[in-house]
């Protein structure tokens, strides 16, 4: 069974702001900004929600299924997939439109500015996800075209497909009632402390409110880990040292990826968000989304280490 991830494929261009936002931002002059950060390095990545979530699946032994759209540049991408052996059956070439493009700034103190052109995927609802051959075990709607997130879920909730909501960097786009709606269509909802003091917000209900909605809310908190949300009660997810932090770019990625990979194999909601948090801080130590690997065999390893047992 397959891991259906629908969301975006993207191109990153990270830069590297070697200060602190903080330093360089007036908070009483908001109004009127106009700054420029001096960024010494720049990369170019593969990137997008779909594309690092996938990733890091196949590398835990997983199978993604990944349902996107790019654009006419979007060739090197496909390239990437099939020398990944992830399918690209499902991921539509839109003419005419760019791939999606993240123009990432990194600070010092990893605090990020991000500006997004959505490009192709915009018009990521022509996929459809009934048009999918082979048995859907789990789904994750992730950050993607507002149309397309929105008729995934509804599919997906049509079809009896388990899938996780998570908004993310889209969560502005939809107002209370719809986020509501989403929470009320999906198995889990995975947003990070920010996220979700948004979600909470923009719909008027508490996180204990909304966990009542689904089987599990799942809250990341970045260097303090995370907190789920079952059952009536609050599970603590302690954050695995990383052996160094380079770059967060995508560790969220990382973190659903290990979370739904726990999920189909059967595992507790607990043990899946630990091997999540484990992707986290393995990703965290290299640049980029899709830069870093490690074996199967030697993730198994550092999750025993981390935890105290094997998952």
């Amino acid at each position: 069974m397959t891991s259906l991830i629908c969301g975006s494929l993207a191109f990153d261009t990270i830069m590297a702001f070697p200060g602190r936002f903080s330093e360089s931002i007036l908070a009483d002059q908001l109004h009127k900004i106009n700054v420029a950060f001096l960024t010494p390095s720049m990369r170019r990545e593969y990137g997008g929600c779909a594309g690092n979530i996938a990733y890091n699946l196949k590398m835990l032994g997983g199978e993604p299924t990944v349902m996107a759209t790019i654009g006419m540049d979007g060739e090197p991408y496909l390239e990437r997939l099939a020398a990944l052996d992830i399918s690209s059956r499902h991921i539509r070439t839109i003419e005419k439109s760019f791939t999606a493009q993240a123009f990432i700034t990194t600070d010092i103190d990893s605090n990020q500015i991000t500006a997004f052109h959505p490009g192709a995927m915009a018009l990521s609802h022509q996929n459809r996800i009934e048009d999918i051959a082979g048995s859907i075990k789990l789904a994750i709607v992730a950050p993607d075209g507002r149309d397309g997130m929105v008729q995934n879920a509804e599919d997906c909730a049509k079809l009896g497909i388990p899938f996780v909501f998570d908004p993310g960097q889209g969560l502005p786009m939809f107002s209370g009632p719809e986020l509501a709606h989403f929470i009320d269509l999906a198995t889990y909802v995975a947003v990070n402390d920010y996220e979700a003091e948004m979600l909470a917000q923009t719909t008027g209900l508490s996180l204990e409110e909304i966990a009542k909605r689904v089987s599990a809310l799942i809250v990341t908190r970045g260097e303090r880990g995370a907190e789920i949300f079952t059952k009536g009660e609050k599970l603590d997810i302690p954050c695995v040292e990383a052996e160094k932090v380079v770059d967060p770019t995508g560790c969220g990625d990382a973190f659903r990826a290990g979370l739904i990979h726990g999920l189909t194999k059967g595992m507790d909601i607990a043990t899946s968000a630990r091997l999540g948090s484990l992707m986290g801080a393995l990703k965290i130590a290299q640049q980029g989304g899709q830069n870093h690997f490690f074996a199967q065999a030697e993730i198994e390893e550092r999750f025993n280490k981390a935890f105290g047992y094997r998952f």
